[in-house]
């Protein structure tokens, strides 16, 4: 059940009847030697300690902008119990953040999916990777790679600008590092140690940060290190069902039933033992006050060594020519007008197998970018250019398969993952026996050279204020690479066992906040010592590798952008204006299978032209209270892994094959909001922000038939639908400080109704990533060297892709966190936090009540000392 709202949604319409009908006075820029605000680029930046200072600080930011923006700054950040810039940006209105390995890893933004926004670093691309051998190659940014120590402050633009990079339908992120000359004094010194304690492994891990700043006596020329170091232990108890595709499901008599099947599902421990480390260097030039240049170094390294015991029952994974045969099956209608296989009794043979993974993974990312300004009398040349590369992926996934013969009987339902094992004891190691492994290598690349002018003229009279007029040039590569090595009988060195020979004993009781009755919970499992000295050394012995081309793809993309922009001001009204005209030059490669097992090359090539024009204004009622208003259009590439030209055959139904699409075209929207705004008090706001978005298309797979290399195939890809999606939602906002007591709170809440359009032929879907509810709600107080924070974040359901026949639901998510810091002295403090205190659970299901997962993070806690010189 979502929490009840302290606001209504009548808020915004009674807050524009309050500032249409309130009397006009001068406004907030006047007393600024009578300059518009729209002259005015940026705030300085100045160093404030202090929740309530820092809160007017980014109300502050919000204020001049032109834009429809939302700041966070780096006391902010500090001051809550974040280990990474998602988990600091899921406090912003419309915000939600996807937590599916216990830490922000992806953002959805007023209710669009997390490949439809953008995150950038100092106003440029910074590439990331995966490292999870399953996960796609989207655009969706992974939070993974960025602390929050290297933060500044966090910007999110919601309107466009024409000078902004396009990418983004829901928000643009930029996270901007910190400038050695902004800092007040000539040296300082920052150091922060912690231990985090993560409850469901029972782990405590150190956490260290340190900054170090030097200016010269001049204070022309500037140094910045800085420097975290984080490693968690985490773990991850989940109950798993694996959708698949449709079978002949056989039963006792020989009546045959058409339906979906899962391949099959089981009860899973994941655990990883996470390390990360990044720095950032900061060199800047300032030789004289017209020239500003900043060369900005950022390297991040995190390495994950997993294991992932998962004890499985299976229906799919055991077809014989795409016939199942089980016992009494029983089925559910879905939404395509299919059935669906959620009970009965599936074996005699082989009805179990034990999958114990031992993987080491990593995701680099490395920034190297030079900014340069020159503030000419009435003009300004801004200059940037860099290089950016991420890697990411398995430097080796070993997978031991093991097997048992049982009947396993099944009973499926929403959070339901009921199996028995009727012929043998899951607690008896005996009972399964090694019979085969591989080892799954998986490299994601990615790379990007950039290259951005632009000039900037400024009148000191009339109705335009500024112009400003620029080129972006951009480069980038994507590459995906497998190697998959393969073990079992008759391989050189290999050495069948029984998981007796490789177990101590039994499990840990998994799930217990999730656990579902009928569900498996505990099981004998392998012994990480006794498989590092005589399992892995077995395995690497026997292994035989080999590419897995038409996993293979290349995807290069060249980006060219121009943009020109207005700034104007006239009475009390102020905005900008301008269009961003964009070229998409697209070539994709990969491999095709074939049925003989070869592969033959393919490339595609796709381009595309945008004209994305856009209006922002500020209409300023009165000194406390404006009213904004945006439209523009805007647009997102598809992800890079549907683009992929390659072609794979399936497995088991011989003919049935799996590809990309390189010609699919992209997202666009056009959207409008407007709001009001009304700073009543020091460090408040009470706003509200009406939004829509209407997309002209979206992405959906289906299958069609194809003659590939003579045959006919039934090749399911990604297609364009001939429709798109309408997004419609409204945000409020309320920061309050109560008067000199030390308390206050920072509310916010978005509404989102999305529909999307129908496709012939498919279940209709709701939008991707989109959650109706959002709701963020953080209370502190600060006096006397005491701070504390309590925070809640909650999203209501969003949905994800259709699987078996109907699109998956995620259940609502709501978590607690807290933090507390006590200034012992001006330069030493110490603080403590605590993460998912309530240990919310993470649970999907289908529309049509098959059990997808069901997972459990844990909470964290942590103590730790900050110093500063």
């Amino acid at each position: 059940m979502a929490p009840s709202i302290p606001f209504p949604l009548q808020v915004l319409p009674r807050l524009i009847a309050l500032s249409l009908g309130a009397a006009c006075a001068v406004p907030a820029w006047a007393a600024d030697d009578n300059k518009p605000a729209a002259a005015v680029q940026a705030l300085d930046t100045v160093e404030i300690t202090g929740v309530r200072a820092t809160l007017k600080r980014n109300l502050a930011e919000k204020r001049e902008s032109l834009n429809i923006v939302d700041s966070i700054s780096a006391e902010d950040v500090g001051k809550f119990p974040d280990k990474n810039v998602a988990d600091s940006l899921q406090r912003v209105p419309g915000i939600s953040v996807d937590r599916i390995w216990g830490e922000g890893k992806a953002i959805f933004v007023r209710g669009t999916d997390k490949n439809l926004n953008m995150t950038q670093l100092n106003g440029q691309a910074v590439a990331s990777s995966e490292w999870w051998l399953n996960e796609p190659q989207t655009r969706s940014f992974n939070y993974d790679v960025l602390p929050s120590e290297i933060v500044g402050s966090l910007d999110v633009y919601k309107s466009p600008s024409a000078d902004l990079d396009e990418g983004s339908i829901g928000g643009l992120v930029i996270v901007k590092t910190r400038r050695p000359l902004d800092f007040k004094q000539r040296l300082t010194i920052q150091a922060a140690g912690e231990a985090l304690y993560s409850k469901l492994p029972e782990k405590t891990d150190p956490q260290l940060s340190g900054l170090l700043n030097w200016q010269n006596e001049d204070r022309s020329f500037g140094v910045l290190l800085a420097v975290s170091s984080q490693r968690r232990h985490m773990r991850r108890d989940g109950l798993e069902m694996f959708p698949d595709g449709k079978y002949d499901v056989v039963d006792q008599n020989g009546a045959v039933t058409t339906a979906y099947a899962p391949w099959g599902g089981g009860s899973a421990i994941f655990r990883q033992d996470r390390r990360r480390t990044t720095t950032n260097l900061s060199l800047q030039f300032r030789p004289n006050p017209a020239t500003d240049l900043v060369l900005n170094l950022m390297d991040s390294d995190m390495k994950m060594d997993n294991s992932n015991q998962n004890y499985l029952w299976q229906a799919g994974g055991l077809a014989v020519n795409g016939r199942i045969a089980v016992t009494d099956p029983k089925f559910v209608n879905v939404s395509d007008g299919s059935k669906a296989l959620v009970g009965g009794t599936v074996g005699p043979k082989t009805g179990v197998s034990f999958e114990p993974i031992y993987r080491k993974s990593y995701v680099k990312s490395r920034v190297v970018d030079l900014d340069g300004n020159y503030q000419g009398s009435n003009w300004k040349l801004h200059g940037q250019v860099g290089t950016t590369s991420s890697e990411g992926g398995s430097s080796h996934d070993r997978h031991f398969w093991m097997e048992g013969d049982t009947r396993v009987q099944l009973d499926l339902g929403k959070d339901k993952y009921g199996v028995k094992y009727l012929d043998i004891n899951p607690l008896d190691p005996k009972a399964l026996t090694l019979k085969a492994g591989d080892d799954r290598i998986r490299r994601m690349e990615s790379k990007e050279n950039y290259a951005q002018g632009d000039l900037t003229w400024e009148f000191d009279n009339g109705l335009v204020q500024a112009v400003k007029v620029g080129l972006k040039l951009r480069d980038n590569t994507l590459r995906n690479s497998r190697i998959q090595g393969t073990a079992g009988p008759g391989s050189p060195g290999w050495q069948s066992f029984s998981l007796a020979d490789l177990s101590s004993g039994a499990s840990p009781l998994l799930s217990q906040q999730a656990g579902h009755p009928g569900a498996l919970l505990q099981y004998a499992w392998y012994d990480d010592g006794l498989v590092a000295s005589k399992g892995i050394p077995m395995f690497d012995k026997a292994m035989v590798y080999k590419d897995v081309l038409n996993e293979n793809y290349r995807i290069k993309e060249r980006i060219t952008a121009t943009y020109a922009k207005a700034d104007f001001g006239f009475d009390k009204w102020r905005g900008d204006v301008g269009v961003r005209l964009v070229r998409t030059e697209q070539t994709s490669e990969g491999f095709i299978g074939a049925a003989g097992g070869g592969f033959t090359p393919t490339q595609v090539k796709h381009s595309y032209t945008d004209a994305l024009p856009n209006l922002n204004l500020v209409y300023q009622l009165r000194k406390d209270l404006m009213l904004r208003g945006a439209v523009g259009r805007t647009m997102a590439r598809q992800t890079f892994d549907l683009l992929s030209p390659g072609l794979r055959r399936d497995g088991t139904v011989l003919s049935r094959a799996y590809a990309g699409n390189p010609m699919l075209k992209p997202i666009h929207a056009k959207q409008a909001e407007v709001g009001a705004e009304w700073y009543y008090a020091d460090a408040a706001l009470l706003s509200g922000t009406f939004f829509i978005k209407k997309l002209d298309t979206f992405t959906y797979k289906a299958s069609k038939q194809e003659q590939v290399g003579g045959e006919t195939l039934n090749v399911e890809r990604p297609y364009n639908a001939d429709n798109g999606a309408d997004i419609k939602g409204i945000e409020l906002q309320w920061q309050q400080p109560f008067g000199n007591s030390g308390f206050g709170t920072v509310v916010n809440y978005t509404f989102t109704d999305a529909k999307a359009g129908a496709v012939t032929g498919q279940p209709r879907l709701k939008v991707l990533g989109n959650s109706r509810d959002q709701f963020n709600l953080s209370g502190y107080y600060e006096r006397n060297g005491i701070s504390l924070r309590v925070s809640y974040n909650y999203r209501s359901k969003s949905y994800g892709d259709v699987q078996m026949g109907g699109q998956v639901i995620n259940d609502a998510y709501g978590q607690w966190d807290a933090s507390a810091s006590w200034d012992i002295t001006p330069k030493l403090a110490l603080y403590a936090s605590a993460v998912n205190i309530n240990n919310e659970v993470i649970r999907s299901n289908t529309v049509d009540g098959l059990p997808i997962g069901v997972y459990e993070n844990g909470a964290r806690y942590s103590i730790g000392v900050r110093a500063k010189f």
